[in-house]
């Protein structure tokens, strides 16, 4: 009799365990990547949309991307304000005239015969043999008035030239113009000129004086009275 009253009682609770215990979450498979019997990872489930973590992984890429956007975009040009079209032509026009003056006193300097220098004078093909020369002069004042006067003799060219020819504004430009004329007035004094002889060194002098010439004032006229495209 007892026994007959407790078998209700036993089944009752057996139930209610197995009623109690807690049912795995939907969407536990495609959060943990669990794989079936075949060893493959479960697809997942429609309604699984990413949470924070991934929605800010997602927001960061995209300020990444839009940074390097902007990093890599072309920088913006401004120009430079220019004389106005007149005062340009003008300035041109002088600093032609003051070439042109140069370039008078320059074959009159450089390719005058000198009958009396003719035993005296030899080609130089050789840089700094010539420099040598004049710095071992006794007086000081002839070594300056040779390697002075060589430098002087550059100097208009690093000024006029970006002024009266815009396209050869630049440094390498001034000084490949530069060597190019005085390579051609020594080729002439070598070839023509009686007394005279080709130097190599008053090239190299020269073209020094176009260079100190072009730093001191000659960029900076260029870019007064030129427009000039610069980076932003």
């Amino acid at each position: 009799m007892a026994r007959a009253a407790l078998r209700p009682l036993t089944t009752f609770r057996l139930r209610t365990a197995k009623a109690a215990a807690p049912e795995p979450k939907r969407d536990e498979p495609a959060k943990t990547g669990r794989t079936g019997k075949t060893g493959k990872p479960q697809a997942a489930r429609k309604g699984w949309r990413p949470g924070r973590a991934g929605k800010a992984d997602n927001a960061g890429k995209a300020g990444k991307a839009d940074r390097e956007r902007t990093g890599k975009a072309a920088p913006a040009r401004t120009e430079d304000r220019a004389l106005p079209f007149p005062l340009r032509l003008l300035a041109m026009l002088v600093a032609f005239a003051f070439m042109v003056a140069f370039a008078v006193v320059l074959a009159r300097i450089t390719l005058e015969p000198s009958p009396a220098s003719a035993a005296l004078v030899h080609s130089n093909l050789h840089p700094g043999d010539s420099l040598r020369a004049y710095l071992d002069q006794p007086e000081l004042r002839d070594a300056v008035k040779q390697v002075g006067g060589n430098v002087l003799l550059g100097v208009p060219f690093g000024i006029l030239v970006p002024v009266v020819a815009p396209r050869a504004r630049g440094l390498l430009r001034v000084l490949l113009l530069t060597a190019t004329v005085m390579l051609l007035v020594e080729f002439a004094q070598g070839a023509l000129v009686t007394g005279r002889a080709f130097d190599i060194d008053d090239v190299i002098l020269n073209t020094t004086g176009a260079l100190i010439g072009y730093l001191i004032l000659g960029r900076r006229v260029s870019r007064a009275v030129h427009a000039r495209r610069r980076r932003a």
